[in-house]
This record gives C-alpha cells, sequence and structure tokens, in this order.
C-alpha cells in the first residue's frame, strides 16, 4: 500500500497536480493528474493508495488528457469523427481511451457527422470551384457514412451546380485560348470532370457561356500552335513535313481546310 505524502501544482499548468507517494522506500514522485481527477478520487496527503487505485487514477486521468486534447483540436475548426480519431491516435491514445472520448464527445455534440458534413458542403461550394463528386470523395476520406454524404450535398443545388461550373469556364477560355476551339472545349471539360463536376452539369454550363472563337481568334490559336509543330518539324522536307504537320495539327483539333490555310501562309513566307 501506498501512501500520498505530498500534493503540488505543476509550474507550467494550474490545473495539473503532482502526486509523491512513498511505497515504504522514501517518498517520490508518482505520477499527475489533472484537477477534476484530484477531486473525482479525494486525492489528498496521507491517503492510502493500493495498485489497482493508482491504475484506476491513471486511466481516468489519461482518458481526461485525450478529451482536452480533442476539444483543443476541434476548437480551431469542425472536425469529423475519424478526423479527431485520427489525430487522438497520432497523439499516441490508446484505443479504449480514444472511443471513450468520442463517444462522450458525440453525446456533447461536439461531434455531429451529418451537421460537419452540410457545413463542409457549403464552404466547398461557396469558396471553391469543386462539384458534388469532388465533395462527396473528399467526404468519403473524412469517415462520413454514404446517408450522410447524401443528406449534406443536397445543399449543394443543381442551379449552384451550374453557376460554379459556369465561372469555372469563363476563367479556363482564358487560360486555353491558345488551342483550337475543339480543343479548348475538351480541355475544359476534362478540368470540370476532374473537379467533380457531373456531366449534365457540364452541358447546361457550356450553354451558359459562349465558348466559340471568332474567326481571328481561331487563326491566332492555329498560327500559335502551328509555328510550335513547324519548329519541331522544319528539318523535314515535302511530303514528310507536310503530313507530320497536318498530323500534329489535326491531333490539337484544327479542320483539314483551316491547316492547308496555315500551311499555305507558310509557303508564302518562305
Amino acid at each position: 500500500m501506498a501512501v500520498i505524502t505530498k500534493i503540488t501544482t505543476q509550474k507550467n499548468n494550474t490545473e495539473r497536480y503532482n502526486i509523491f507517494l512513498d511505497e515504504g522506500k522514501g517518498e517520490q514522485y508518482a505520477f499527475s493528474v489533472d484537477a477534476s481527477v484530484l477531486i473525482q478520487h479525494d486525492l489528498r496527503k496521507g491517503k492510502e493508495l493500493d495498485e489497482f487505485d493508482i491504475t484506476e487514477i491513471q486511466f481516468v486521468d489519461d482518458t481526461k488528457k485525450a478529451y482536452n486534447l480533442a476539444v483543443s483540436y476541434l476548437s480551431h475548426r469542425m472536425r469529423s469523427t475519424k478526423e479527431v480519431g485520427d489525430y487522438l491516435r497520432k497523439k499516441d491514445v490508446d484505443d479504449v481511451i480514444c472511443k471513450q472520448v468520442l463517444l462522450k464527445l458525440t453525446d456533447q455534440r461536439y461531434l455531429n457527422d451529418l451537421e460537419f458534413a452540410k457545413a463542409y458542403v457549403l464552404t466547398q461550394m461557396n469558396t471553391t470551384v469543386k462539384g458534388p463528386t469532388l465533395i462527396r470523395k473528399e467526404l468519403m476520406e473524412k469517415g462520413i457514412l454514404e446517408q450522410e454524404i447524401t443528406l449534406s450535398l443536397c445543399e449543394y443545388s443543381k442551379e449552384q451546380q451550374i453557376q460554379t461550373a459556369s465561372k469555372l469556364i469563363e476563367k479556363l477560355k482564358g487560360k486555353y485560348k491558345k488551342l483550337s476551339e475543339t480543343m479548348m472545349k475538351q480541355k475544359i471539360e476534362q478540368t470540370l470532370l476532374t473537379k467533380g463536376h457531373v456531366l449534365s452539369v457540364i452541358q447546361l454550363a457550356f450553354e451558359e457561356v459562349d465558348v466559340q472563337k471568332e474567326s481571328d481568334e481561331e487563326w491566332e490559336a492555329l498560327h500559335y500552335q502551328g509555328m510550335k509543330a513547324h519548329r519541331r518539324y522544319e528539318r523535314y522536307d515535302g511530303w514528310e513535313y507536310e503530313r507530320r504537320m497536318k498530323q500534329s495539327l489535326y491531333r490539337k483539333g484544327f479542320s483539314i481546310e483551316q491547316i492547308d490555310a496555315f500551311l499555305q501562309s507558310i509557303r508564302h513566307e518562305e
């Protein structure tokens, strides 16, 4: 049986107390506890503790420390249950304690995966160009259940999806202006799909945004791509040069008529 010989407040944390015990070999530091654990177990000088008491006290204190870690982690922003669990395990919190803490946080409504998912969807919808498919994938990675994901994505209306996709198309038009109209549309569609927008919404967004190029814009893109190809293939002569040029520019979305006109302009420049 051990006897508590001294209790002191920690210098850097006045909410924690150092417990000193004498187990028959003189006073020694044994462990520290949170203030709430000190009160809960009525720890005081002269109280006797057996091995079971000490194990129970340390378990309760470890649970309290894990709970405090989780609350601090949650103070910065909302988190999913999985995110908090992963964080605690990275801090070497025992699985049994981790589960207890997560249950307590859920009971206290510090954790609510459906509310988290809804807030996440609204944030992504209002601050990014992501579509629902990508947001669904991210929520799955955060441990949100399929049913809760489906309910939360109801916050992202089809009208809002079209609006977001349309804004992205407007932005991408400038980025891909040196491509043919055909290739530009393909690149924009690929980018939108990568960002999680569904094809039906992309098609409706294209109807909202004019991506058709004027003839001079298409010629400017052809000239840019054509000169790049010319520098690559100018070492070839005659038929081989034309074959490679036509193949390259055709793959980039230009028509045979446009390509022939460009090649004719190159001959005139020579």
